[in-house]
């Protein structure tokens, strides 16, 4: 099976492994198309490729930043060895390896990965989260189900919807349903004029207002001074973006925050479930006082369960339900875990949030009112495990098309975002900005 795109046909599958990855990229990235297309009234006009989805998903993988490499993951994550079997830990920023440096004992990832040694996985999973760690036991996909958390992440639909009169609804992956196409932006890029407040970080969130930005949404994203995102990540999903650093516990800040609530039309969060509770920024606060706004959240578990509140990553979620467990394979020192070929729960998530927003802007057009969705990359896991085993060939892709950019950080060698418009690759209008140089205004 090969699908047909610009230059070509493409294979179904281009990576390796047991999960239809490629299946969930392409339906995730289709679900924006889908929405940008009843939203512009226009049913053929935002496609996607395999070619463009592929080299989106590993946009920071193609990245070069003034000719060099971005730093991956720090050497405290990855996979660790436990008395009884193995462990995933995230220790990328500085703030998260203290934590788990702290809750080991150790002052080394030597040393962490000595007192691992000692320590069954389901302890040390106990012990590195109840001191704000982050890290998962590697279960199979049977001990995940088994455990009430593995439950709850398989509840409800991909995207859940609530809206502003307290209706709820549910998207499925590949399941757009909806609105009647209405034409708005016959030429143009269709979110001019769409103000969208970024408070995400890390990868899911920023791909999904990337996108936004990308189609022409005035994005402003709010980073705490006391945790700066990580510079690389940044440059990846920062183009087109303004970037602005504030304490929302601060009066001022949060009068500031009140005027861009006021003039914002979308607000997309990607915190702990609740996190941001305590700046006014829950979904239903929010309805509540501006009804025509649209929220999307996402977070790493979802809003129900017991790890609803704690911290998550695309990796330490692969770790948790099974898939490490599915991708582990043998080799001289026997068994170990493996990983998705790219962070594919973070991507499809993201483009999940854009798809959510659009279709919720299309809905706000027609009925007047805003509303909310909620996204988690353990229920985008649940999506990719249910996929069906596929028996078409997997075949090699062509390089990317690589783009350059001048920008604050250097020239940038990067790929697109994976959509077609008109059957033209997409593109980012503007370059990462300098991090925190924005004020706290849509001015």
């Amino acid at each position: 099976m090969a699908e047909g795109g610009v230059g070509g046909s493409f294979p179904r599958r281009w990576w390796a492994g047991p999960l239809d990855v490629e299946g969930l990229a392409l339906q995730s990235v289709g679900a924006a198309a889908e929405a940008l297309n009843r939203y512009t009234g226009d049913p053929g006009r935002f496609s996607t490729t395999a070619a463009l989805t592929a080299a989106a998903f590993d946009s920071f993988g193609h990245l070069r930043i003034d000719g060099r490499q971005p730093r991956g993951f720090a050497p405290l994550s990855g996979f660790r060895r436990t008395a009884d079997g193995w462990i995933r830990l995230h220790a990328n920023y500085p703030h998260h390896e203290q934590r788990l440096l702290q809750a080991l004992g150790a002052s080394s990832a030597e040393g962490a990965e000595q007192e691992l040694r000692t320590m069954p996985s389901l302890q040390a999973e106990a012990v590195i989260q109840g001191n704000g760690g982050i890290a998962a036991a590697v279960r199979t996909r049977n001990e995940w189900l088994a455990t009430d958390m593995g439950r709850a992440a398989g509840q409800g639909p991909w995207i859940a919807v609530e809206f502003a009169d307290g209706r709820t609804a549910g998207l499925g992956l590949g399941d757009l349903p909806g609105t009647t196409p209405s034409p708005r932006h016959a030429v143009g890029l269709p979110l001019e004029g769409v103000r969208v407040l970024d408070l995400t970080r890390v990868i899911a969130g920023p791909v999904a207002t990337r996108l936004l930005a990308a189609l022409g949404a005035d994005v402003l994203r709010i980073d705490p001074p006391a945790f700066p995102e990580i510079a690389d990540q940044f440059v990846d999903t920062a183009f087109g973006k303004r970037s602005a650093e504030a304490d929302l516990g601060l009066p001022a800040n949060q009068h500031a925050l009140q005027q861009l609530l006021a003039g914002a039309d979308v607000v997309v969060t990607g915190y702990r479930h609740a996190a941001l509770d305590r700046f006014g920024l829950n979904p239903r606060e929010l309805l509540a006082a501006h009804p025509g706004l649209v929220v999307v959240t996402l977070n790493s578990w979802g809003s129900t369960g017991r790890w609803s509140g704690l911290r998550g990553f695309d990796s330490i979620v692969q770790a948790a339900c099974g898939i490490a467990h599915a991708y582990g394979k043998n080799d001289d020192d026997g068994w170990r875990p493996g990983a998705l070929p790219v962070q594919a729960l973070d991507h499809a998530t993201g483009y999940g949030v854009a798809a959510a927003a659009v279709h919720l802007l299309d809905r706000r057009r027609q009925a007047g009112t805003g509303g909310a969705a909620h996204l988690s990359l353990a229920r985008t896991a649940e999506e990719l495990l249910a996929l069906p085993d596929t028996t078409a060939g997997r075949g090699k892709l062509p390089a990317p098309e690589y783009r350059t950019m001048d920008s604050p950080y250097g020239g940038l060698r990067y790929v697109g975002p994976p959509l077609l418009s008109g059957g033209r690759p997409l593109d980012y209008m503007s370059p990462p900005p300098v991090y925190g140089s924005a004020a706290l205004s849509w001015a």
